[in-house]
């Protein structure tokens, strides 16, 4: 019952503003006149804290000369730099070192090319390999005429065997 008659005492109190227009433009939009009375009126950008507490306002007059103010930028600004300087010292410079450099190296030590053991031409000489030295090894190989090619195109294997005691070179290379 206390509800219904405080709704009542609700609709009394619009119930002259109820009347001016119809019911939905009243619930989306409310009654007019109820919180102000001059409804022509602007509402200002500012609240009651903005209204109370603002920001504070320089008195508009010069507190330090420009010397005093130069002076105390200058000094701030070496201090602030001594401070960092102190405390983000620079990192030590690396040493640079290889580990060739660093095991290998003995000190005296000179290096010095050896002299040749015997006249090479690398241009007509036949390259020293293993498969060079160990030929004779190798299975399935031709036989060799020269020694000093050991690799070359040789056609012995199909020649007849007539033939080959006629070849005065076939006969040196079995004595």
């Amino acid at each position: 019952m206390g509800c219904l008659q405080t709704k009542k005492n609700c609709l009394r109190a619009t119930a002259l503003l109820d009347n001016t227009r119809p019911r939905s433009h009243i619930n989306k939009n409310g009654h007019k006149g109820i919180i102000a009375v001059d409804t022509a009126s602007k509402i200002h950008g500012v609240t009651t804290v903005k209204a109370a507490f603002t920001t504070p306002q320089d008195p508009g007059v010069r507190q330090k000369g420009l010397r005093a103010e130069l002076l105390e930028k200058c000094l701030i600004k070496m201090i602030s730099e001594q401070i960092h300087a102190e405390l983000n010292p620079e990192p030590p410079a690396p040493e640079l070192c290889s580990v060739t450099k660093a095991t290998y190296t003995a000190e005296g030590f000179k290096s010095v090319c050896p002299a040749p053991s015997m006249d090479c031409d690398y241009k007509t000489d036949q390259a020293i390999t293993f498969w060079s030295e160990n030929y004779h090894k190798v299975q399935g190989m031709t036989a060799v005429r020269t020694g000093d090619t050991p690799f070359k195109k040789n056609a012995t294997f199909s020649t007849p065997i007539s033939e080959r005691f006629d070849d005065p070179e076939d006969l040196t290379l079995r004595n």
